[in-house]
């Protein structure tokens, strides 16, 4: 008989743990607490129902290669980022062929999640249900949680003294849909994430003025790089994260920030990061000119309100303001648990890989998507509920939760005194820890088995984008169409752009260019030998002292019928919206 699994949520996480179970011939039922799936990338013109939607307007900040499931590519003629509505469709066809329609409840409220008695030996739960005013008591034989990030808007009004007492309209992001009811008027937005830039952007073609204050400031991203490929493409890739780990990182910080104020100087604009404060970048095409033009004027953080204006702490005020719009985040909570699994739950510490609670005697609890990643969610939430429904059918095991228990509370206890930083808030390298779940699945690439076998599509696996194409490779859930997907990324990604005809004017490589074609596979195998080898820890530091920096500026990634070069490679690539 097969195993049955609650999924709490339908949306992008939600999905792909659906399909996950019927791939291990589980059997799912997700419950959704709306009439639809997607999550928030369903759009509604209101907000009345309290979930968390995006806003009209609204652009991918990953492109379609990078975030997409890894056996179901976007289609060629989808734009490489696209609006909400173009990526709501990709779900509903993703929906419609795997056929996942009918293992959703729709506006079924999860009420309560809670051990069997004979959890211990079973691993069971009790899953309480409520629909059109029933409950309905069933058991599983495991549960995944998907439901996000976004649950709950973080309003810390208390942090803004005089903000009661302010008569203007006050709202957070999660209200905002459109920009109408803003118009010729003076608008603060607070926090300068992806959601705070992108609305500061949008209502300054609408707004009086705009006025954007952060606490922080934040490097900003764009969504195409050098020769207009997306950004994500070019940067996230096995060869340049490979760099990053040799390189010491104070210089690849360097390098990164002199390429960000090449563009655009940050301290000019007021964008830059306040002295202290941890790296944070965002990705905005259109903040820069906003400013350049004067529609959007950057502040510093907001030491106090009065009844009309808002007072900064350099000491400057902004008079008539009309409405505040906080773009301060979320903070994520899971109800139906009791405690102390729902205090736990939240704190990715005591979470084995970001997946399992360490509380648990068996592991048929997953907490799916619960990640801040240096790239795309959708994709790490595959992998994950992949991992996760292999543990539940007992294909793959888990270490002892016991002493993973001990180490997580001792780590909490040191980070609690201040002996070591607290790092869960922190972005986690994409790539790593892709890989890091992969090899737990046994789908992770082997790369030089891949260049002795099919060298062709290792090296597109290795210097080209780390598609989640890769994860289809071998393994467990193998796809035949991996290969190609690989083989043929480029072209979907030039697709949509080729859409005047015009007569051929290529021109024929240059001396220089295969220089950087052929030097690349030099250096690889060199540094392979070095990755491989135990001695790699002894030699990182010659490495880092005699690595010429003009190697990064030599050698880079060349995508297909492109003249790329120069890359750098980066430390950090935005997926989530704050």
């Amino acid at each position: 008989m097969a195993k049955r699994v609650a999924v709490i949520g339908a949306g992008v996480s939600g999905l792909s743990s659906i399909k996950c179970c019927l791939d291990e011939d589980l059997e799912p039922t997700c419950f959704e607490r709306s009439n639809d799936f997607g999550g928030l990338w369903k759009f509604s013109e209101d907000s009345k129902d309290g979930m968390t939607r995006v806003y009209r307007t609204l652009v991918t900040n990953v492109c379609k290669e990078m975030s997409c499931y890894s056996d179901f590519p976007f289609p060629e003629d989808y734009p490489n980022f696209m609006t909400h509505g173009k990526f709501w469709h990709y779900l509903q066809e993703f929906v419609e062929h795997f056929d996942l329609l009918k293992y959703i409840r729709f506006k079924t409220m999860v009420c309560s999640v809670t051990n069997c008695p004979d959890s211990p030996e079973t691993g069971q739960w009790i899953v309480v249900t409520e629909s059109e005013g029933k409950q309905e008591r069933a058991v599983f034989d495991a549960v995944m949680v998907c439901t996000g990030n976004f649950l709950n808007p973080q309003l810390p009004l208390e942090s803004f003294p005089g903000i009661h007492q302010f008569k203007g309209n006050i709202l957070h992001s999660q209200e905002y849909r459109t920009p109408e009811a803003f118009q010729g008027k003076r608008v603060l937005v607070i926090g300068l994430g992806n959601t705070g830039g992108d609305v500061a952007v949008e209502l300054s073609r609408i707004a009086a003025q705009v006025f954007l204050s952060t606490r922080t400031g934040a490097w900003i991203r764009y969504r195409s790089s050098s020769g207009g490929y997306p950004y994500n493409m070019i940067i996230t890739t096995r060869w340049a994260n490979l760099i990053t780990r040799v390189l010491p990182s104070h210089f690849l910080t360097w390098i990164q920030e002199n390429q960000m104020n090449k563009i655009v100087n940050h301290e000019n604009y007021g964008l830059n990061i306040t002295k202290g404060n941890y790296p944070k970048f965002i990705v905005n095409d259109e903040l820069p000119t906003c400013i350049l033009c004067g529609t959007v004027t950057m502040k510093s953080s907001v030491k106090e309100f009065t009844e009309t204006s808002a007072i900064f702490e350099d000491g400057t005020m902004e008079a008539n303001i009309d409405a505040v719009i906080f773009t301060t985040g979320y903070t994520f909570s899971f109800p139906f648990f009791e405690e102390p699994l729902k205090s736990l739950c939240t704190k990715t510490t005591f979470l084995y890989k970001q997946v399992f609670p360490l509380n648990l005697e068996k592991p048929t609890l997953a907490i799916i998507g619960l990640i801040h990643l240096k790239g795309s969610i959708l994709a790490g939430t595959e992998l994950q509920a992949r991992w996760a429904t292999r543990v539940f059918k007992g294909l793959c095991k888990t270490p002892p939760f016991q002493e993973l228990m001990a180490e997580a509370t001792n780590k909490e206890q040191l980070i609690r005194r201040g002996v070591i930083r607290d790092t869960t808030q922190d972005r986690l390298d994409y790539i790593c820890y892709m890989d890091e779940l992969a090899t737990c699945i046994g789908t992770k690439p082997n790369i030089p088995f891949l260049f002795l076998k099919d060298p062709r599509l290792a090296w597109e696996v290795f210097f080209g984008p780390c598609t989640p194409y890769q994860y289809r490779l071998a393994g467990p859930g193998k796809w035949d169409g991996a290969r190609n997907a690989i083989l043929t990324q480029w072209d979907r990604t030039m697709k949509p752009l080729k859409t005047r005809i015009i007569p051929d004017s290529s021109k024929p490589a240059s001396v220089s260019h295969y220089f950087k074609v052929w030097a690349a596979p030099v250096l690889f195998a060199s540094l392979l030998l070095l990755y491989k080898s135990s001695l790699l820890k002894s030699l990182s530091e010659k490495l880092r002292e005699r690595f010429s920096p003009y190697l990064v500026l030599w050698f880079g990634y060349v995508p297909q019928n492109s003249y790329v070069s120069k890359l750098i490679p980066s430390m950090a690539v935005v997926d989530g919206r704050d």
